[in-house]
């Protein structure tokens, strides 16, 4: 049984932020399905000193070390001698894994150079994962004298999970299994929007703070909260059980004075990945379709919603209704109500909601209209000269009895331009769906 794991990615391209690092996130949490604690994470550039140092200290703190990338044919590619190097450990042509390439080579009509063979040299004791997805294989290096093992692995995670599921899981497995202890480690997550970190863990503090099994703790996203319940126990579905008990209990736990209600007002699913995959599944269980007219986020409720598998059952279509001709044209707004309130406003988000629902026989309506930019702009409003900050947003839904409305102010703040439309386009998408998922509760 391993007691401590580190997980180092590896890759200059990856200090630069030219890459995101989803590597760690997705072996983090299969180390921890694994039962396995993992209490340092890093990223070094392809550097064989500043690696070879990671290595080291790494190998002083955790029994074993997961490395992702540089594994390719190129001089930069390091990580393997490396860590071969550190471990004392000579390489050698593994001809399986080089007639493996050969034929991924053949199949791709690429040409085999003489660099390709540097990817099949590996540490004759290795033991050898094959990758399925590219040319690179995952090997395993073991020192048993020192309790020590290291896993390098692929860096693209097209390669990297599949081969981690497929070869690497399996291997972990093997040696983690338990004696009937508590060394399987399960966490649950609750999704919530409308309520702060801040106001989540006042209500919750003292169940946090307890420190018993399962633990609680939120973690702060863009207008949403994700709370992980995490509990340790013998099996799955021991700790499962144990974390849909205290996920019950949450439900009820009051939110005043901070808030109104209680917890569950906010909660849009459990063990749900998104508020889009929320929406598509109450949607489906209650056999009800949804349609949206979207003026200033340009689509993007409508993309959020068609990325969810089994979207074509529940979403009927959508109108990018951009100019105010078309939202006459398309969605039926009214002349006299662009003219009276200007396009920025209430009654016409009122009014795309329930013109995309009847254009399509949909049974809820989203309507969106706003600023996705950086400057102020002046509306006509009944008469009156009204200027309204950027990122105004308004937001419709209906179910052609009841019609729920909210007015965003979303701040660009420093933001550069583009940066500013696609945080107002993603926030105000989040809300529309937030508002349709209550509706459709």
């Amino acid at each position: 049984m391993y007691t401590s794991a580190e997980i180092i990615s590896v890759g200059t391209e990856l200090l630069l932020g030219d890459i995101v690092n989803t590597d760690t996130a997705y072996l983090a949490r299969e180390l921890a399905a694994l039962g396995i604690p993992c209490y340092h994470q890093s990223v070094v550039g392809d550097n064989p000193a500043r690696l070879r140092d990671s290595l080291s200290l790494a190998l002083s703190r955790a029994d074993l070390v997961l490395l992702t990338g540089g594994l390719g044919p190129t001089c930069d590619d390091l990580t393997k001698e490396t860590a071969a190097a550190l471990m004392g450990k000579t390489l050698v042509l593994h001809e399986r894994s080089y007639d493996r390439i050969r034929v991924v080579l053949e199949k791709r009509g690429l040409p085999e150079t003489d660099n390709q063979k540097k990817q099949a040299m590996l540490p004759p004791d290795a033991v050898v994962f094959d990758n399925d997805y590219g040319t690179a294989p995952g090997f395993a290096m073991e020192d048993p004298e020192n309790g020590k093992t290291m896993i390098l692995m692929p860096g693209p995670p097209r390669e990297l999970e599949p081969l981690f599921a497929e070869r690497v899981r399996p291997y972990l497995a093997k040696k983690t299994a338990h004696d009937g202890k508590n060394d399987t480690i399960y966490s649950l997550n609750i999704g919530l929007y409308g309520i702060g970190e801040a106001a989540v863990e006042a209500v919750l503090r003292d169940r946090m703070e307890s420190g018993s099994n399962p633990t609680v703790a939120p973690y702060c996203g863009e207008g949403e909260v994700r709370l992980r319940i995490t509990a340790r126990g013998e099996d799955e579905d021991s700790c499962r059980r144990l974390c849909l008990s205290v996920a019950e209990e949450i439900r009820g736990v009051s939110c005043e004075p901070w808030r109104p209600g209680t917890l569950d007002d906010y909660i849009y699913g459990i063990d749900c990945d998104s508020l889009g995959a929320a929406l598509v599944g109450i949607l489906r269980e209650k056999g009800l379709h949804i349609s949206c007219a979207e003026s200033c986020t340009g689509g993007y409720v409508a993309k959020r919603i068609t990325d969810i598998p089994g979207a074509s059952e529940v979403f009927d279509g959508a109108f990018v209704t951009y100019a105010e001709k078309t939202k006459v044209a398309f969605v039926g707004v009214k002349e006299e109500t662009l003219s009276a309130c200007s396009v920025y406003s209430e009654e016409v988000a009122r009014e795309m909601a329930h013109g995309c629902r009847s254009a399509v026989g949909a049974d809820i309506g989203i309507g969106i209209t706003g600023i996705a930019g950086v400057d102020d702009l002046v509306r006509i409003y009944h008469g009156k000269e009204e200027t309204l900050p950027a990122g105004t947003v308004f937001i419709a839904v209906t179910d052609g009895t009841r019609t729920e409305c909210t007015r965003m102010e979303l701040s660009p703040g420093r933001r550069a331009p583009l940066e500013a439309r696609e945080y107002i386009r993603r926030r105000a998408s989040s809300q529309a769906m937030w508002m349709a998922v209550k509706m459709g509760k």
